[in-house]
């Protein structure tokens, strides 16, 4: 489905590069996938954990669709959540329920973990990092993609209740369904804090903060152009998203 005709123009307007191929140079999704596919070999086992039902289906972009879809790039990609519907998702070639405290991967089999938007979500951040080092071989990588709660989104959401979410998001984001809606903690949601977890847990990280066009202000000219001018000039801490990538260090040789 392709976006309303409104955020075509403010994203040509104020990127004009996005004529040519429908996206921008600082789009987050294109940004984040171009390193997470640099990270892949075709031996690879990658585990998507919070994987959802495939929300990149509705991606009306073919060239940031196809950066996102791992499936057929590695040996195998599995995904983990919470949701039975995640069994749905298309782009995986195993799925697994998580029911418990640990997720159903054994130590040390996956090559690759990538985590999109969840860690907001997660209420013990240490059983989530213990998790993401239990699981990943030694050398093995980390994509991590979450909300910063120092932005001014990140803040707005953990002031509002969770019952008033779903009315905020629908304005926001119109083509976002309930079912994707999902209670937020923000337990570990700084640059800050993902370092320090990643350092705990064993993990060589570069962290920040990032920012992409405002496509979520696309229903108002003027909240549009502001979000353009936090995009351009706000410092790292407080840009709406954080990207964290992280190599598991390998244990010393004795």
């Amino acid at each position: 489905m392709p976006p309303p005709p409104q955020t075509r123009d403010y994203k040509t307007l104020y990127y004009p590069e996005s004529r040519f191929g429908d996206f921008t140079d600082i789009d987050g999704n294109v940004i984040f996938y171009c390193r997470v596919n640099a990270l892949l070999h075709p031996d690879a086992v990658v585990l998507d954990v919070g994987c959802g039902r495939g929300a990149l289906m509705e991606d009306a972009v073919p060239f940031r669709q196809g950066l996102r879809v791992l499936k057929g790039k590695c040996r195998k990609v599995i995904g983990i959540d919470v949701d039975e519907e995640a069994r749905l998702n298309p782009f995986l070639d195993e799925f697994r329920l998580i029911t418990g405290d640990q997720w159903p991967v054994p130590d040390q089999s996956v090559d690759v973990v990538i985590s999109i938007t969840v860690l907001e979500h997660v209420e013990h951040p240490d059983a989530f990092f213990a998790e993401l080092s239990r699981v990943l071989k030694p050398g093995g990588y980390l994509g991590l993609l979450t909300g910063n709660v120092l932005s001014y989104g990140g803040l707005i959401s953990w002031l509002i209740p969770d019952k008033f979410h779903c009315g905020l998001l629908k304005t926001m984001q119109p083509r976002r369904g309930e079912i994707d809606i999902f209670p937020k903690y923000y337990r570990c949601n700084t640059v800050t804090q993902i370092r320090g977890m990643l350092s705990k847990y064993g993990f060589d990280h570069c962290v920040y903060g990032y920012e992409a066009e405002p496509s979520y202000f696309a229903f108002s000219r003027l909240l549009y152009f502001l979000g353009v001018l936090h995009q351009r000039f706000s410092p790292k801490m407080i840009k709406p998203a954080i990207f964290a990538f992280a190599r598991k260090v390998e244990a010393a040789s004795s």
